[in-house]
């Protein structure tokens, strides 16, 4: 399970904007049967392309 402030990667494409491996920060987590985390999405300079809920199978936690 993915904890708030951990950064995480697409493993699927959301949008135009949103591609696989996109990287941003989980900034909250919503749990119950269906677990889903909001997450901020940046680009490399750190700006924020898009803040949404995405479900655990699309994500991947960055370990480095």
């Amino acid at each position: 399970m993915l904890r708030e402030y951990d950064v995480v990667e697409l493993v699927e494409g959301l949008s135009d904007s949103l591609k696989i491996g996109t990287r941003g920060a989980v900034v909250m987590v919503y749990p119950g049967e269906r677990p889903e985390y909001e997450v901020e999405f940046v680009d490399a300079n750190g700006r924020t392309i898009d803040v949404r809920a995405v479900s655990p199978d699309k994500l991947r936690l960055v370990t480095s």
